[in-house]
């Protein structure tokens, strides 16, 4: 399958759509210049779609981190909640094929391959989680480890009472208040 590609004219918007973010939330990226992420970007620019289909569906990306040796950027949702586009989905293709009745759309993780993008692990969620704090009022489906899969499981995070928790449901359960948060490195 061919790398999806912006028109010049979309890769330019997306561009400056992220480079005001950037800008107007530097303590998510303290040390980090905008000319070293827009340098990997110019470098990558099949990942622009990636970012174009995370803002699409209301994740607000933006720049967590920065590999100083490898030059490698990391991208994530930044949305204060879950993002809107990316609710109502049970965890995987297994739970959603097991819904006998009121299926869902889709599932998180074919709709984060298809953006080109990761789940958040736990160990994500909770850095991110360090920066600000994010689903207040939603919550976010996380990988969740083979062993709890196997088992019919899957894990969801959120923040309440300024605390970040880890809960489990079915894995073919789906709720207008959860989505997922996805991650691109460039």
């Amino acid at each position: 399958m061919a790398p999806k590609r912006l028109s010049a004219a979309q890769e330019s918007h997306v561009i400056e759509v992220l480079a005001a973010r950037f800008s107007a939330n530097m303590y998510r990226h303290k040390n980090v210049r905008w000319d070293n992420v827009f340098a990997r970007l110019e470098a990558n620019p099949t990942k622009l779609w990636s970012l174009d289909q995370m803002e699409a569906t209301g994740g607000e990306p933006d720049v967590i981190g920065y590999d100083r040796k490898s030059g490698f950027v990391t991208f994530c949702d930044c949305s204060p909640e879950s993002p809107a586009g990316r609710r109502s989905l049970c965890y995987d293709r297994d739970a959603l094929e097991s819904r006998k009745k009121h299926k869902p759309k889709d599932n998180a993780l074919d709709v984060a391959a298809a953006i080109g993008i990761d789940i958040l692990t736990e160990d994500q969620y909770r850095a991110l989680q360090k920066i600000e704090p994010f689903d207040l009022k939603t919550s976010s489906w996380i990988y969740t480890p083979p062993e709890i899969r196997a088992l019919g499981g899957a894990l969801f995070c959120d923040r309440r009472y300024d605390t970040v928790f880890v809960y489990h449901n079915g894995a073919e359960s789906y709720y207008a208040a959860r989505g997922f948060r996805g991650t691109l490195c460039v």
